[in-house]
């Protein structure tokens, strides 16, 4: 693309998307106005794929909803006045769950960028009728379970694998970190392939918008694609109930950076391939009734994978510098998941997975007061609420073995006898509460574990 001027482009399309069964590669194509096509590959292992007629249309049927949820990577280089999509219809339901996701999924974007996107998103419904029902393809009880690395998700893993579900481990990318920990589970796993249009780097450098996406709403498209053509009857993610809180910005109101990790996104896509993909396919968060807490202390009960995982986002940067750890100690996630362990394992192991205490290193007082929403809003980062750690920085101030660490000391000492003590109590957030979207059989099964 030799030029790229966003403020002159008028129309973002949806120009292609195919399916090729004997390669496994799916194509998306976008493009801006009448610009050359922008054109992304996911591939999927396990090729060719006996596709009949029912999975064929269902296949068909999800290769369109990821065509135009993934749209979003692109889509926010010019956020241009008109969307159009060339080659099929949508209804106004699918209509309606697009523009949520990328309104509300671009809303750290829009802030970052000074951007009003309320009106301004509107996708096309042509569809004269509602289609009809999806059909039950008859998939097999097997469960693709979403595996980034981190805490969460080798939760979920343990907790099926304790329930008896059988479960492919699935991960989106080249990340070595990742591999690894997909390996270390000892389970069947499957490495899908994302290679973006590589046009969309050289308009960020001509000045194109630029900022978070949502990116689990695509990893969700892309996963119950995978799903079908594995012949699964289950999406597996690892989302907790803190993932549909935002960061309150004075002046603007709630901004959630992790919102296609929250509540709302969940019910909303879930609804949408159980009504327009496959009737039993599917998708869900097995650890949406639990806090980010309680989901800290189911992981804190297994070492198994203490020298292999990692939260700190800086490893998974497309591009720039990785950092030479597991642990870059810096960013909000390393902050708030060595807060959130804290609680819950001896400090010799929670030092020795970090390779340092950050809780006895005084500058970072203004990352962990963000945590606090001391002074300073929740950070755009996938961390848990405030109240959690508050919660958790109250029980370590209450112990020997942290009470002298400076910035533990520094809370006691001045922020804690601001606090309602009242609020600052564990107990209260291993409840297991909420609405969620678990099938009820699996849910009897991992209920008991998360509560024991």
């Amino acid at each position: 693309m030799s030029t790229f001027d966003r403020d002159a482009i008028q129309a973002f399309r949806f120009v292609r998307c195919g399916f090729d069964a004997d390669s496994g590669v799916a194509e998306l194509a976008y493009a801006f106005d009448d610009g050359p096509e922008l054109v992304e590959t996911i591939t999927v292992p396990g090729a060719p794929f006996a596709l009949d007629g029912p999975r064929a249309a269902a296949v068909e049927q999800a290769l369109r909803l990821l065509h135009l949820v993934a749209g979003v990577s692109y889509y926010k280089a010019a956020v241009p006045p008109q969307i159009r999509i060339d080659g099929y219809a949508i209804d106004a339901a699918t209509a309606g769950l697009l523009e949520q996701v990328y309104l509300n999924g671009l809303g750290e974007f829009a802030y970052r960028n000074g951007l009003d996107l309320h009106g301004r998103i509107r996708f096309p419904a042509q569809a004269q009728e509602t289609p009809r029902a999806a059909p039950a393809l008859g998939l097999a009880p097997r469960a693709l379970v979403a595996i980034g690395g981190g805490k969460d998700s080798l939760v979920s893993i343990e907790a099926l694998r304790a329930a008896g579900v059988e479960q492919v481990v699935t991960w989106i990318g080249g990340s070595q970190l990742i591999r690894t920990c997909a390996e270390r589970t000892g389970l069947p796993t499957l490495n899908i392939g994302r290679a973006l249009a590589p046009a969309l780097f050289d308009i960020n450098r001509q000045g194109a918008y630029n900022g978070h996406i949502p990116v689990t709403a695509v990893n969700s498209a892309i996963l119950v694609l995978a799903a079908l053509l594995a012949g699964a009857d289950q999406v597996v993610f690892s989302n907790e109930r803190s993932a549909s809180y935002g960061s309150l910005i004075p002046g603007t109101g709630e901004v959630n950076h992790q919102w296609s990790k929250g509540w709302a996104f969940e019910r909303a896509f879930g609804e949408h391939v159980e009504r327009t993909v496959a009737a039993d396919l599917h998708y869900y968060s097995l650890l949406r009734p639990l806090s980010e807490l309680a989901v800290a202390r189911q992981f804190a009960r297994n070492d198994h994978y203490d020298a292999h995982f990692s939260s700190c986002n800086r490893n998974f940067h497309i591009l720039g510098e990785k950092p030479a750890q597991r642990w870059c100690g810096l960013c909000p996630k390393c902050h708030f998941v060595f807060l959130a362990l804290a609680p819950f394992m001896p400090k010799t192991r929670l030092v020795r997975i970090f390779g340092r205490n950050l809780l006895d290193d005084a500058s970072q007082a203004p990352g962990f007061d963000a945590l606090l929403e001391y002074q300073d809003h929740k950070p755009f980062e996938c961390v848990g609420e405030g109240r959690e750690s508050r919660a958790a920085m109250a029980a370590l101030a209450a112990r020997a073995d942290w009470r002298e660490d400076a910035l533990v000391a520094r809370f006691a000492r001045e922020i804690q006898p601001q606090l309602d003590p009242g609020e600052l109590a564990l107990e209260p957030l291993f409840d297991i509460a909420g609405e969620h979207r678990v099938p009820a059989p699996v849910w009897e099964r991992v209920r008991a574990n998360f509560a024991a």
